[in-house]
């Protein structure tokens, strides 16, 4: 997932987007947002979340799969 597409989510869902910057490494983007959590985006996809709002973001970015029909 990209930082752009997470960012869209997150905002979608009523948090908002304090900070972005690029990581010390220049290889993704650092996101905060305004209930203490934080996402580091890797440009290669990969995506780490922390801070005290961790899991309302990561509910956000990983929402309950569809019940499939039998």
């Amino acid at each position: 997932m990209d930082a752009d597409r997470i960012v869209a989510l997150v905002t979608a869902g009523g948090i908002e987007l304090t900070d972005r910057r690029r990581n010390a490494s220049n290889d993704g983007w650092s996101l905060s947002f305004a209930n203490g959590a934080t996402v580091e985006v890797g440009d290669d996809g990969s995506a780490r979340i922390g801070g005290k709002g961790a899991k309302a973001v990561a509910r956000l970015l990983d929402p309950p799969a569809a019940p499939r029909n039998a």
